[in-house]
């Protein structure tokens, strides 16, 4: 058996940790691993006639992930490619025809499947959100076994309660908030603070449940900024300390407005969001004339070692990976359901969206967390 495991999309604290269990439970198996390198970059730029593929396809073995898991991250790297969807600028030299330019997306996926025959690899386990999991469902529809894992810090995969890095994310947000706190606070101003969450504002509603923050914009409810300045301006007024705190996705948009958005269009059809919080923060102080703090928390909230929760998550996702891989099974995605270890068919990600239960924990009226009714919810609440 030769399994071979990759890493795509957003890194997140634990896919180290995933990596690790899984190739020392195949080794005890007496399996062998490829890590393929850079995420679905490394089978399509693999060169089936290049005598040296070591930089997209590496063997695993005991000592190349012992001490992996101590570091956040992916020593596999990543990317964000789509071998579905392959741009001219991206089509490896030995893959076009001489002098040939595309003008639309290619599928090389006919590639990639030939790599796979060419490597020998009896399962494949792809480790990401929903871009890198969405090919790897079209690969086991393509006859090729595949047992995904996934992993994003929007917590957003659906089918799955939780994802590997959500917990460290938020972790890392309520850190900051409250060091964002003591300069907030000692000149006596508004703080905004931009978080990572393009369709799910998860990670904004939780961080400010747990942290306290006074006001939260989500992606999921768009919002007045001329009642936001009210309603933070009363904050403040009400706080002794005289300051006030919100948090925002980067998703989140006004009434009839659109999405922060730039840049060209990656290979699963996102471009680059953020800039909403540095919005809001300009708005504020023109409507208020309050003194703004803006913060962007961006990769922070994704850098450094993983928390105890996602060094659990990610072994024990591993380890369901392993025994589905054991068992014979072929297109599953390794899931938390209800706080339990489960998996379903992978084809269940792209049967819906995961987002915020607005009715159940989010005033659409105030912008701020409502978290009242928990008893029978998951542990995150989603």
């Amino acid at each position: 058996m030769r399994i071979a495991v990759l890493t795509g999309g957003g890194d997140v604290p634990g896919l180290n940790p995933a990596i690790k269990a899984i190739v020392n439970r195949a080794i005890d198996n007496g399996y062998e691993v490829l890590g393929i390198r850079r995420g679905w970059m490394g089978l399509l730029r693999y060169n089936l006639d290049a005598e040296d593929n070591k930089k997209w396809v590496i063997p695993l073995d005991r000592e190349a992930v012992r001490r992996v898991d101590r570091s956040g991250g992916t020593f596999l790297h990543t990317s964000r490619t789509n071998p579905g969807k392959v741009k001219d600028k991206d089509i490896p030299d030995f893959l076009r025809e001489p002098g040939k330019t595309y003008d639309t997306a290619q599928d090389m996926t006919p590639h990639v499947l030939k790599v796979i025959e060419k490597l020998g690899i009896n399962c494949l386990i792809p480790i990401g959100g929903d871009d890198t999991l969405s090919y790897g469902e079209r690969l086991s529809h393509e006859g090729i076994r595949v047992i995904g894992i996934p992993k994003t810090m929007d917590n957003d995969v659906y089918g799955t309660d939780y994802c590997i890095g959500f917990s460290t994310a938020v972790t890392r947000s309520v850190e900051f908030i409250h060091a964002l706190r003591t300069s907030t606070g000692s000149h006596e101003r508004i703080a905004v603070v931009e978080l990572f969450g393009r369709n799910s504002g998860e990670t904004s509603l939780i961080a400010a449940y747990l942290a306290g923050v006074d006001r939260a914009l989500i992606s999921e409810v768009p919002f007045d900024i001329e009642k936001l300045a009210k309603l933070i301006v009363a904050d403040k007024a009400s706080n002794p300390s005289n300051y006030a705190m919100l948090t925002v996705s980067e998703g989140a948009h006004l009434i009839e407005g659109q999405i922060i958005e730039t840049g060209q269009e990656d290979a699963y059809g996102h471009k680059k969001l953020g800039g909403i919080g540095q919005y809001v923060g300009d708005a504020l102080k023109q409507l208020t004339g309050q003194n703004i703090i803006y913060q962007q928390l961006g990769y922070l909230m994704r850098g450094g070692a993983p928390d105890s929760l996602d060094l659990m998550v990610a072994a024990n996702f591993a380890h369901v990976a392993m025994s589905l891989v054991e068992r014979g099974e072929s297109g599953r995605l390794v899931c938390l359901q209800r706080g339990v270890y489960s998996d379903v068919p992978i084809n269940t990600l792209s049967q819906g969206k995961k987002r915020v239960n607005v009715a159940e924990l989010y005033d659409s009226e105030n912008y701020r967390p409502y978290v009242r009714h928990v008893l029978g919810m998951p542990m995150f609440l989603t």
